[in-house]
């Protein structure tokens, strides 16, 4: 139960950090966003570390964080390129499928079997993702397959990030982050250097990029307490629910139209929630 727990939290808490970061990039563009958003989140983590005065973990598993980190910033940027590319309607979907249905093969091959019903919820889990990230455009998603290799990298990246960190965040929770945390942010810093981006922010942004990096840095840390408290597959799976959390905040406050087959990935996440319950 403390997995399934934190698990929709970590979800909750990813859903509007992607909200509240995606208002950030119509502001002061995506990349902006990310960057100062990351670095935020390290602050609050160091502050963190300094506070609660964890135990430094061996130096082999903040080694993985950090490589942990670095495809998390690349599923990242990779996601923001195919979506630059015009593959929004295909990208997010893909992406937000594999990153789930990879710890899911991973829980399996490490943790054995889950029960039926597990594997019932994990297989609707599966639909809903899909359903809700689905572009309100109507687009068809019939499409060539070099239209799916950014999506498909992306959702990789986002998938081996949900694996290793499980795997070395057994015992510890802060210092992991901020490894990983600050892996990802020179990744993000390296690119935008490479590509001669700007790095002065809007100043009206500040206070979403802000909320970003405080959400983002507590999905993160509801996602390992879930994996410390049960199965990857069963942690990977909700926190892999978060679009729900941003399509909803995006019809409460923006007032964005939903689709039907949104709403219906809505219910098939609860029901998720309901199978993995029993």
């Amino acid at each position: 139960m403390f997995a399934i727990f934190f698990g929709i939290l970590s979800a909750t808490s990813w859903g509007a950090g992607d909200f509240s970061g995606g208002l950030a990039s119509r502001r002061t563009g995506a990349y902006r966003a990310v960057l100062y958003g990351e670095a935020f989140g390290l602050l609050l983590l160091i502050a963190a570390a300094a506070f609660f005065h964890e135990a430094l973990p061996v130096w082999t598993d903040l080694l993985w964080c950090a490589a942990a980190g670095t495809l998390g910033s690349l599923g990242m940027l990779t996601i923001y390129r195919a979506m630059g590319e015009g593959q929004m309607s295909i990208a997010a979907p893909v992406s937000a499928v594999f990153t789930a249905a990879l710890p899911v093969a991973a829980g399996i091959l490490l943790q054995g079997l889950p029960t039926p019903t597990k594997l019932a919820g994990f297989a609707v889990a599966l639909a809903a993702v899909w359903m809700i990230a689905q572009s309100p455009t109507g687009q068809s998603h019939l499409t060539r397959l070099a239209d799916l290799r950014l999506p498909l990298l992306a959702g990789l990246c986002f998938g081996m990030y949900f694996i290793i960190i499980h795997q070395v965040t057994q015992t510890s929770l802060i210092w992991p982050m901020i490894a990983s945390r600050s892996a990802g942010t020179l990744m993000v810093v390296v690119f935008m250097f490479a590509r001669r981006e700007a790095w002065r922010p809007e100043g009206s942004a500040w206070p979403l990029i802000m909320l970003n990096g405080a959400l983002d840095v507590a999905g993160n840390a509801f996602y390992i307490l879930a994996g410390q408290g049960g199965r990857l597959d069963v942690a990977a799976v909700l926190s892999s629910l978060y679009p729900g959390a941003t399509v909803i905040l995006a019809w409460l406050i923006l007032k964005e139209r939903t689709t039907r087959l949104q709403k219906a990935g809505i219910l098939a996440a609860l029901l998720t929630i309901i199978l993995l319950t029993v």
